[in-house]
């Protein structure tokens, strides 16, 4: 029986992280790698500072908060959409 984390399961992603910065192919894409690293870093401090300033954030500052959040999800979202239709056209 195969699990999920098994060995073999384990020893495949990490090549396939070593193949992202050598000159090999990998299966996994290094931009959305380091955008998604960067995007949980982006988030987790984000949630950091709204627990921290929840009791005395005015209206004002929460929507500029909830703003940014949306600006960031959206402009990730965009960038993963343009990359999945030029992939697409240029298989074809």
């Amino acid at each position: 029986m195969k699990y999920l984390f098994g060995w073999s399961n384990i020893k495949f992603i990490v090549k396939e992280l070593i193949k992202i910065y050598s000159g090999e192919k990998s299966y996994f894409s290094k931009k959305r790698i380091e955008s998604g690293i960067a995007f949980v870093i982006f988030q987790w401090g984000m949630i950091y500072f709204l627990k921290m300033k929840i009791d005395t954030m005015d209206m004002y500052e929460m929507t500029l908060w909830a703003g940014i959040e949306a600006t960031v999800s959206g402009y990730m979202l965009d960038k993963i959409q343009k990359e999945k239709k030029i992939n697409a056209s240029t298989d074809e």
